[in-house]
């Protein structure tokens, strides 16, 4: 709760600041002297509404959404030895991180991988597919459920749903703004709004959306670096190693569903500016340089 305060805090004096910014330095005046009858605090509010609404939901649903979508077996009373040893290899790691004790599911998938998922650290939720039990051993599974517990542990769901929130605001704000100056400015159109204003704030929407969205994917690989020197802390750095290494042996296998991925261990091998994860190679590097 604390980290939710701070980052919803942090938004809303962001928000405070570029409100005073544009008073200070005449965009108010100026946007009224050309026409534009905007209140921008009014516009800020609600773009921070909008923006993140869609986010704090989906992080609230998160846990049972991830359920649904892998159909995730929650171990509720071990029927193996196997599900047994998952269950007291993250209830220990979790211990060891100072979090409350993560549901451990099994969703059955081919391709070795993990995720985790929930609205805090303290109500979270481990899966680890089918294939991760197949392809790995012990020690690599344990590697992988650290670096899942530590992105519990690290807050990262929470941390990446509340910077979509404050980039979704700034995309809405700035996307309203530039349509209500193609309106006055360009359409003179001097109250209301035009076809100007929609197709502008709609074009500045995709546009900034894009630019957003490799802001996201870079906190997002970001992340990936700090769960896996998690990891090794946990479970051990050479166990970490062995089990991307694994990972980048299966890079071919079926990925997971899209809207998976960025809790997943692994993306598979599509890597690029808007990637969620790291390159293995590099995951591997940084660990083995003490990254």
């Amino acid at each position: 709760m604390l980290r939710l305060a701070l980052y919803l805090g942090a938004n809303f004096a962001i928000l405070a600041v570029l409100s005073v910014a544009f008073r200070l330095f005449g965009i108010d005046s100026l946007l009224q002297a050309n026409g534009v009858d905007l209140n921008l605090t009014a516009l800020l509010i609600f773009a921070g509404v909008l923006g993140f609404a869609g986010s704090l939901i989906s992080l609230i649903l998160s846990k049972s959404m991830a359920k649904a979508a892998m159909r995730v077996q929650v171990i509720t009373t071990p029927r193996s030895a196997v599900e047994r040893w998952l269950i007291e290899t993250v209830h220990a790691q979790a211990d060891r991180a100072g979090i409350g004790r993560p549901e451990v599911g099994i969703f059955d998938h081919p391709s070795p991988n993990a995720f985790a998922t929930g609205w805090n650290s303290n109500d979270a939720l481990i899966a680890v597919s089918t294939g991760l039990l197949h392809h790995m051993d012990r020690g690599e599974v344990e590697a992988v459920l650290a670096h899942e517990v530590s992105h519990a542990a690290n807050g990262d769901m929470v941390t990446l749903a509340l910077i979509q929130g404050v980039v979704n605001t700034f995309v809405i704000f700035l996307s309203r703004i530039a349509g209500l100056l193609f309106d006055r400015l360009i359409l003179r159109i001097e109250r209301g709004y035009g076809p100007g204003f929609w197709i502008v704030s709609l074009i500045m929407e995709m546009v900034l959306g894009v630019l957003a969205m490799a802001i996201v994917m870079w906190f997002s690989r970001w992340r990936e670096y700090r769960a896996d020197a998690g990891g090794a802390a946990l479970a051990g750095r050479r166990n970490m190693i062995a089990a991307l290494e694994r990972l980048r042996q299966a890079q071919n296998a079926p990925p997971l569903p899209e809207e998976m991925r960025a809790f997943a261990i692994s993306a598979g091998r599509v890597q690029a500016l808007f990637a969620s994860h790291p390159p293995l190679e590099k995951r591997i590097a940084a660990l083995r340089q003490g990254v």
